[in-house]
């Protein structure tokens, strides 16, 4: 994973063109796809103070996230208009209020016990955000955190030797290595960045929908 004194850093000096001002171009347009009844719980690994959370609790889901940069969510709330409740859980800290719970660490100390049951994942911004060399372990640890819950994952593919990341390059074959034994993968659209990726590198972004296969179902259902 990145140094943490990367992300602190980015955060203390306002480095943060990776933080979208809006709610994700595709967010309302695909995230109907999960199929999820309105009070479903989602999970947002890596999540900043994404303004998908508000778009999310204002369309009647509740939300659960993980960030390593505790600024980020201090930025959140505040943003939300929301006064969390904090507490110390071990390694984390859990930030909670109605509807949202968010835990600040390390996203690899956090345990299915402590996040709780999940009915999907959305991840616009942690795949993309971590080196090549800690993907495998991230999207293992990732399906065995929520039980192979059903997700939806926006990811880029542009030519790496033109940028350096975060947001990394993930090719649709990278996506499949990653995933294609817990899950069934199916390419909703995918689009060129208007302007290209940080207004200089030509890019696409492509969103995707994962379901769990039956085995990682039946593992999924026996622990809600």
């Amino acid at each position: 994973m990145m140094e943490e004194s990367f992300w602190v850093d980015k955060w203390q000096t306002g480095e943060i063109a990776f933080h979208e001002g809006s709610p994700n171009r595709f967010l309302a347009s695909y995230f109907g796809s999960l199929r999820l009844p309105k009070g479903s719980r989602v999970f947002l690994p890596l999540c900043g103070k994404t303004r998908d959370i508000a778009w999310l609790l204002a369309s009647g889901y509740h939300v659960a996230g993980a960030e390593l940069v505790g600024t980020a969510i201090d930025q959140l709330f505040t943003e939300l208009g929301i006064q969390p409740s904090i507490t110390k859980r071990g390694a984390l800290t859990h930030y909670s209020a109605k509807h949202i719970d968010i835990y600040v660490g390390d996203i690899f100390k956090l345990n299915a016990e402590l996040l709780g049951p999940v009915d999907a994942v959305y991840d616009r911004a942690a795949l993309v955000a971590l080196p090549k060399e800690t993907r495998a372990r991230y999207t293992a640890h990732l399906s065995a955190l929520t039980a192979a819950a059903p997700q939806l994952l926006i990811s880029y593919e542009y030519d790496q030797s033109q940028m350096s990341g975060p947001p990394f390059s993930v090719s649709s074959t990278e996506v499949a290595q990653h995933y294609g034994e817990r899950y069934e993968i199916k390419l909703l659209t995918s689009a060129d960045v208007p302007g290209g990726l940080k207004g200089r590198c030509p890019s696409t972004e492509s969103v995707w929908v994962l379901r769990g296969d039956e085995r990682w179902c039946r593992l999924r259902d026996s622990n809600t």
